[in-house]
């Protein structure tokens, strides 16, 4: 259950549940798929995707009577053959968790964070020390803390968070950590160094903190960039930017929008950079350049769960000074740039569909 059918080329989190669906059905276990959207307005062009896959998904259909079936009328037919209940972000898991219950309350329930939301907004706050987005964040802890109890399982999204929810509830034996799922990608035809130019960003805008960071390229990172290497462009891939992000696209700046195939920037780009000022959890577009074995750079937020090593160095900044630095040496020294990328695939291996299946498979048994 999901507040929509996921979009899996759109947004991180709807890829890690797409391929959490493909692990299940792997393992031969049957999935039913239910979105959160209004009887009227359902509608996905993603449905037939994951009918084709061998789910099960709800659409609203006239029962033998005339009659509507609605989501709570597929819940009450498919929850008697339902072991497991994943609900997946915590609006969702509020939500349905009282009709889980009521329908079959034999049902393990599973509260899947996706990311500590309380965190995110926490971080949010005192970055634009804005003491209202505190308030939200205090909500959402209450929100997110009251899900915990009731579940039968909490899937956090990194081992990091998994600790920092332990400052707020301590039922360690109820967590458990499935991360986003990257496979790395061997491509002995990939462009070399030499071969290679400019900056790649990524991110769905129906996410704040990837609004910000592209905010903060535009008016910090790059116009300090510019001052020394005037030639570098960059290309911001995302579905659906508002206009605020739209009115920033220039010939160095390029606001291209939703692509449906994104290996070709990946492959043609230098270097991959995510300025993200805050957020919580797994991000997915670091993972993603990671799996091209692109180099990338990003602040302590963007790279949370990911174990780089020696290369930290190089790959980390919080201060625009740094973001830029770190841009500045990958861009221009090619042994430090073949050596980020050959390690991509061991900083990778612990998101591999191996490992998070066989988690899938201990939260299952």
């Amino acid at each position: 259950m999901d507040t929509r059918i996921p979009e899996f080329n759109k947004d991180s989190g709807s890829r890690r549940l797409t391929e959490i669906i493909k692990l299940l059905l792997k393992n031969n276990i049957g999935v039913f798929l239910m979105a959160d959207f209004k009887e009227y307005r359902y509608k996905s062009d993603y449905i037939e995707i994951f009918k084709e896959m061998g789910v099960v998904v709800y659409e609203p259909s006239v029962n033998d009577a005339g009659k509507l079936i609605t989501k709570n009328g597929f819940l009450k037919i498919i929850l008697p053959k339902v072991s497991f209940a994943w609900l997946h972000r915590p609006e969702i898991f509020e939500k349905y968790y009282p009709l889980v219950e009521s329908y079959k309350p034999k049902t393990k329930v599973f509260f899947d964070m996706v990311d500590f939301h309380y965190l995110r907004f926490k971080r949010e706050s005192e970055l634009m020390k804005e003491p209202k987005i505190m308030e939200v964040a205090d909500k959402y802890l209450n929100l997110e803390l009251d899900n915990c109890k009731k579940a039968d399982k909490i899937i956090v999204i990194s081992d990091l968070e998994g600790k920092t929810l332990k400052d707020y509830y301590n039922d360690e034996s109820k967590i458990i950590t499935i991360g986003n799922i990257h496979q790395y990608i061997k491509n002995e035809n990939s462009p070399s160094f030499e071969n290679r130019k400019d900056l790649l960003f990524i991110g769905g805008f129906d996410h704040k903190p990837n609004v910000d960071a592209v905010s903060y390229l535009h008016e910090e990172i790059m116009p300090l960039l510019w001052e020394s290497q005037p030639e570098i462009s960059i290309s911001i891939i995302g579905s659906n930017p508002p206009d605020s992000i739209l009115k920033l696209h220039s010939e160095k700046f390029k606001i291209v929008g939703y692509v449906k195939e994104v290996a070709p920037y990946f492959l043609s780009s230098r270097i991959f950079v995510a300025p993200l000022r805050y957020g919580a959890g797994i991000k997915g577009k670091i993972g993603q350049s990671i799996e091209f074995g692109l180099p990338l750079v990003t602040t302590n937020i963007g790279a949370e769960g990911f174990d780089f090593a020696e290369n930290a160095q190089y790959i980390v900044g919080n201060t625009s000074k740094q973001i830029v630095d770190n841009i500045l040496l990958l861009y221009q020294n090619k042994e430090i740039w073949n050596k980020i990328s050959s390690d991509s695939e061991k900083v990778i291996e612990p998101f591999s569909s191996h490992k998070i299946e066989q988690k899938i498979l201990t939260l299952i048994k």
